[in-house]
């Protein structure tokens, strides 16, 4: 239970978020369906057909669990796949409509910049 990552392509290798930097990321979100090879199921959510990539403070709870506990283990421009389980995901409720309860989800995350908290520096891929 919880999270793993699989790389996708490298990052930097030595510049990693810090709890409540704030970051910015673009990625795909997928329902976990095995019966498919690669196990992605329905789209869910897309940060490129936004056309913008995701910003926020990291570790501090305002993304999923799976989120928070992966992202800061990615170095800056990594692209990683991650597999979340439900509990680290939206647990027992779900997101109504989108998400059900329980669910294992897939995203492709790539890790486009990354703003230091203290000093406000936006270091970038």
């Amino acid at each position: 239970m919880g999270v793993t990552k699989t790389l996708i392509a490298p990052g930097d290798g030595k510049t990693f978020p810090e709890k409540q930097d704030e970051i910015a990321m673009d990625y795909r979100g997928w329902l976990e369906d095995l019966s498919k090879p690669d196990h992605k199921g329905e789209s869910f959510d897309n940060s490129y057909d936004r056309g913008q990539p995701l910003k926020t403070d990291i570790g501090i709870g305002r993304v999923i669990k799976g989120w928070d506990e992966a992202v800061p283990q990615m170095s800056l421009g990594e692209k990683a796949l991650l597999t979340i389980t439900g509990d680290y995901a939206y647990g027992a409720r779900g997101f109504p409509g989108l998400i059900p309860p329980n669910a294992t989800l897939l995203f492709e995350v790539h890790l486009v910049a990354i703003k230091r908290k203290g000093s406000g520096t936006v270091l970038k891929a």
